[in-house]
Order: C-alpha cells, then sequence, then structure tokens
C-alpha cells in the first residue's frame, strides 16, 4: 500500500509539475522580433516593451505574450516622438467588427483622426467602404477593399513628402500625392474591438 501511494504521490507531482510549465509557458512574453530585410529599422513594438507609445483614449490596451492587444472601448497607442519621411511596417490581427488603422504625421496628440492626421484605415465593414480598408481617409479612395478579419495582415506604409504609399498583404492599395501635405507628425496605432498590433518598425527616409 505504501508503494502505490508513493507512485500515486510521485505522478501528481508530475502532472502539477508538467501544468505549472504550460501555464507559465502560456504567461511568458514573446522574444524580441526580427526587423525587415534592409538597414535603418528601429523598433517600436518588437514583442518585448511598449515604451515607444503614450496610450490614450479608454481601450484596454496592454502588451500580452508580446503583442499590443485590446479589445474593449477606444483608443490609441500614440507614438512619443514626431516622424516626417519613413516606412513603417506592421503586423496587424483584427475581429470582424473591429475599427482599425495607423495614424500617421498627427500634428496634435489631443486631435487624433482623418481630418489632424493622414488615416491608413483598416475597417471592413465601414458604412462608406469607399475609405474603408487600404484606403487612405478622405485622400485616397480604395477598391476593391481588401479582406483583413480574423487573421493576421501585414501594413506597409511609405510617407516621403507629398507621396504617400498604402500596402495591405503585399498589395498596394493606395499611392498618392497629396497636396495639404501634412508634413511631420506623431504615429497613432488604431484600436477599437478586437484588435492586435506586432512586430511594428519604422525607419527613416533621407
Amino acid at each position: 500500500m505504501k508503494k502505490l501511494f508513493a507512485r500515486l504521490s510521485a505522478a501528481l507531482s508530475s502532472s502539477v509539475l508538467l501544468a505549472l510549465a504550460g501555464c507559465a509557458a502560456t504567461d511568458q512574453v514573446a522574444a524580441p522580433s526580427l526587423p525587415p530585410p534592409g538597414a535603418g529599422w528601429v523598433a517600436l513594438i518588437d514583442g518585448t516593451n511598449l515604451n515607444a507609445f503614450e496610450p490614450i483614449g479608454n481601450a484596454n490596451i496592454r502588451l500580452e505574450n508580446g503583442v499590443a492587444k485590446a479589445e474593449l472601448g477606444n483608443g490609441y497607442l500614440l507614438t512619443k516622438k514626431s516622424y516626417q519621411n519613413f516606412e513603417l511596417s506592421a503586423d496587424l490581427y483584427v475581429d470582424d467588427i473591429a475599427n482599425s488603422g495607423i495614424m500617421i504625421r498627427c500634428t496634435d496628440p489631443k486631435k487624433v483622426g482623418a481630418e489632424f492626421c493622414y488615416e491608413m484605415n483598416v475597417w471592413d465593414v465601414r458604412p462608406d467602404p469607399t475609405y474603408g480598408t487600404g484606403a487612405i481617409v478622405n485622400v485616397s479612395k480604395v477598391g476593391p477593399l481588401p479582406k483583413t478579419t480574423n487573421k493576421w495582415n501585414s501594413l506597409n506604409i511609405v510617407a516621403n513628402g507629398s507621396h504617400l504609399v498604402f500596402s495591405v498583404n503585399g498589395i498596394k492599395t493606395a499611392d498618392v500625392q497629396d497636396s495639404k501635405l501634412l508634413a511631420a507628425g506623431q504615429i497613432a496605432l488604431q484600436f477599437g474591438g478586437l484588435v492586435k498590433f506586432k512586430n511594428v518598425w519604422i525607419r527613416p527616409i533621407n
């Protein structure tokens, strides 16, 4: 009986240890991500922290397993620095009702939106799809509308003077010269619905 009890205790202890190890692996922060090909990239989100940003709004944004995530409220991660001419690369996950995207050259941190920034939109169910996913709102229309919901998507933005280019999953959706020319400003990652960002990198264009 004592031997049987000892074997059962050992098996139970092993099961508990394995369960704890599984929990630890689940909660572990992801390893830092690698930059895209080419030189000059600087991490905005590489899986280790959100130090490049200030949160604004009421979205419950946090870093979870190396991913910036929110599913409640509406808000932004706004860069602490201002950027002028650059290329930006990001991975984005959205659910089927999410309103997200990336705002660039925001000139006033208290006024973040298409009226005060360039809004590279990711919103598949926008009531007016003219400026839905893949568009630069009020600047460059999109058609056909890319589909981005319930999967990871790669976004790429090039802002070089008045020349703005936006690509979704390797497909160029906007390529425009804009006359209003917001020359420089902060970058804002938008959270509305279930939204996740990872692998966010930027490099200057000289």
